[in-house]
């Protein structure tokens, strides 16, 4: 990443007021880049936006529906936009089954209203579209999935997002690539990092059951996902961002940002590791949901090491140590938005 290409950028950013879209206006922000962040409410009390006050580190934040088409045109118009981040998303499985017409539209008619919403800009340059990695038609095989592998999803959120998958790949070709505007879509693991407050998350899960002094229910402790700190996947943005800009359409395609394959590991591991250096944490299998989620899941990230020069830096141990070490500071009142800074900053001297 370049400071010089972000210094005085405007960048639209979808969903900036949620876990991984706060630590990317972040590092945005002290990149130089002009925020102009549009989303819901923060979506949990605590969250990372107000821990860290990002409200007063970026350019606006509007609190607005990805599928308020005139609200989101508005918004984006008046950004002045060169590079389009979209992360809004209903993003939970299990509350995809219980809200399938809210993630199918937020999901679906959002990623279209955003495309929508980039037509009508004319200042935009590049569109980075966040999906996910379950948007694989998983056969529970133990290779990673590749980009060019097909898209499915059993339950509503990954069907949506493979949709989205299918929306980008239409703009793209009808659209934008006659108007000289490069689109691309990234596919991540299960991002960590502190400040997630997210419910039906793992870690979060965890440091709630014990901050409260509860035994944490895990549904699936046999699964087997890709894990990675949230600032891995985002310097992958972040990168290719860059490449859209600077070399154009050879960059718009989809995109795979996943961990080391030897930190591909299952839910159990994660919890034992973490409880180790936690006493007093208790955790047992609930077996009494019986959603369909997917068992195995690994991400092929070849395409972005050759091609982009990308790789991940932090392994998974270093990982859950960063995410245990911002929960603690936050624990004892340090100030986040420092402890956070550092964080990028230990990142980005690797």
């Amino acid at each position: 990443m370049k400071q010089a290409f972000w210094k005085n950028r405007s960048v639209f950013l979808s969903g900036h007021t949620g876990f991984k879209g706060g630590w990317l206006a972040l590092w945005l922000s002290e990149l130089g880049a002009k925020v102009h962040g549009y989303s819901l409410e923060m979506p949990s009390n605590p969250n990372f936006f107000s821990e860290i006050k990002l409200e007063d580190r970026i350019e606006s934040s509007t609190i607005g529906d990805i599928r308020d088409l005139d609200k989101l045109i508005s918004s984006m118009y008046s950004s002045k936009a060169s590079v389009v981040i979209h992360m809004a998303a209903q993003s939970l499985v299990r509350e995809s089954y219980n809200s399938p017409l809210e993630t199918f539209t937020t999901n679906i008619i959002g990623t279209v209203n955003i495309l929508e919403a980039v037509r009508k800009a004319e200042t935009v340059e590049a569109i980075v579209n966040i999906t996910t990695d379950k948007c694989y038609d998983n056969k529970e095989w133990f290779w990673p999935y590749r980009e060019n592998d097909s898209l499915g999803g059993h339950d509503p959120y990954s069907s949506s997002k493979a949709c989205a998958e299918l929306i980008s790949s239409s703009y793209r070709k009808s659209f934008l690539m006659e108007s000289g505007t490069h689109l691309a879509s990234v596919r991540a693991g299960n991002v960590i990092g502190g400040g997630d407050w997210g419910k039906d998350r793992l870690i979060p899960d965890l440091f709630r059951a014990i901050d409260t002094g509860k035994t944490l229910r895990i549904r699936s402790p046999n699964s087997v996902r890709p894990w990675q700190h949230v600032l891995e996947p985002l310097s992958g943005y972040l990168m290719l961002a860059e490449k859209l800009i600077l070399n154009g359409e050879q960059f718009a395609e989809a995109w795979n940002f996943g961990p080391l394959e030897s930190d591909t590991k299952a839910v159990s591991w994660i919890v034992e590791h973490l409880c180790k250096n936690i006493p007093k944490s208790v955790w047992v299998v609930d077996d009494s949901i019986k959603l369909h989620e997917a068992g195995f899941l690994k991400l092929d990230s070849t395409k972005a090491k050759t091609k982009l020069g990308w790789k991940p830096r932090w392994p998974l141990e270093i990982a859950l140590a960063k995410t245990l070490d911002w929960h603690q500071s936050w624990k004892k009142n340090q100030s986040m938005a420092e402890i956070s800074i550092e964080q990028i900053k230990a990142y980005e001297k690797l």
